[in-house]
């Protein structure tokens, strides 16, 4: 999927403030988040902070063959993509181990994470929508994936996982209305 200048913008929105509930398309897509470290808001905020980055690269870096700048990037996340470095946070390194478990993957560098935000690169099918506390310790983030269940978006679960989940579960679709009941009972 070919992420356009404006839909990279208007996620960059989105990550820094929630859209108003009548802008979601028909359906999304929930990822739900048991958090193991910290409050709900907490890791709410690790996630946007890591995609407020990566957003902003999007919008001005050329990809090409070179790295990525990443002073943006905090520094929980830096560690954790550094190929045998080790984590800064707890939280960071048992999402690494999580995430491993999980998809049998292996950890993400950094630069290759960032390059899944290149807007010509159709790997990633998702853009951010929202991210909201559904108590204490679980987090669902929203995605619009055009309505698809079935889409790329491991470079999201890296992040999930080393913002601190113990466990996601999902992609699951469900129409707007889901995501917007949930934002009104907060």
């Amino acid at each position: 999927m070919i992420h356009s200048e404006e839909s990279v913008a208007a996620e960059l929105d989105r990550v820094a403030q929630r859209p108003p509930a009548g802008t979601a398309p028909p359906v999304l897509a929930a990822f739900t988040a048991e958090v193991a470290a910290g409050s709900a808001e907490e890791y709410a905020q690790r996630v946007r902070h890591v995609l407020t980055a990566a957003l902003r690269l999007a919008r001005t870096a050329e990809f090409d063959d070179t790295d990525l700048p990443v002073d943006d990037f905090p520094d929980w996340f830096t560690a954790v993509c550094a190929r045998d470095g080790e984590a800064t946070e707890t939280f960071a390194g048992d999402g690494r181990t999580a995430y491993r478990n999980a998809s049998g993957g292996n950890p993400w560098s950094l630069q290759n994470w960032i390059y899944r935000f290149d807007p010509d690169d159709d790997s990633r099918g998702w853009e951010f929508w929202d991210v909201v506390p559904v108590g204490p310790s679980r987090v669902r983030v929203w995605v619009d994936s055009w309505g698809e269940s079935f889409f790329g978006s491991l470079e999201l679960l890296w992040l999930l996982y080393t913002a601190g989940a113990a466990r996601v579960e999902g992609p699951e679709v469900h129409p707007a209305g889901a995501w917007a009941s949930e934002v009104e009972g907060r």
